[in-house]
């Protein structure tokens, strides 16, 4: 039976992945007037919040936030990042929103632990993103496979993870510096 305190945390989950959906990565760099002043990151602030999340809550909970969410996005709304549907499920998108389940298993393992230092986060979260892409490449040859379209396999690996593999992982650094706040507001 689900009680009413894990019934808001899968809302909070929920609320908080929607919301973390629509925003991109911006970062104000500064560079002459001939420049543009902001800096586009390829990425949402989507992975960041669910390695929050998972820190936070625990595994059970952000599975079936996400779980939600991605019934959400492929029935009801489109809220995922470039839309929504079930033709969402043709996009190599979906893959590494499939790929963000073993994210969540892995961050998880860092529950179990008393401490978190700064160097196991990072070897953690470096970890699961690397899932996270692998998965994503994994559903990506498949549908290059099955639509026989082998002549965009580069195109789909650079765009989709090589082109924010990097990014993911600098997103990495300033929540390194979260983690003990993190923990010590969960633990209070």
């Amino acid at each position: 039976m689900l009680n009413y305190f894990k019934f808001f945390e899968i809302l909070i989950c929920i609320q908080s992945l929607i919301i973390s959906t629509m925003i991109p990565v911006f970062i104000k760099i500064p560079f002459t007037d001939k420049f543009k002043n902001i800096l586009e990151m390829p990425i949402t602030l989507q992975i960041p919040t669910i390695i929050v999340l998972t820190i936070l809550f625990k595994r059970k909970i952000v599975f079936t936030a996400f779980t939600i969410y991605l019934f959400l996005g492929l029935f009801v709304v489109p809220i995922f990042h470039e839309g929504g549907s079930l033709g969402y499920l043709l996009t190599p998108n979906f893959g590494y929103l499939i790929g963000i389940y073993p994210l969540i298993r892995f961050i998880d393992k860092l529950n179990n632990k008393n401490t978190i230092s700064i160097f196991d986060f990072l070897r953690t979260g470096i970890l699961a993103i690397c899932f996270m892409h692998i998965t994503g490449i994994i559903y990506s040859l498949i549908q290059i496979l099955l639509y026989k379209q082998v002549n965009i396999i580069l195109y789909i690996f650079g765009n989709y993870s090589l082109g924010k593999i990097g990014y993911h992982f600098l997103m990495l650094i300033p929540l390194a510096f979260l983690v003990k706040p993190i923990i010590y507001i969960k633990n209070r």
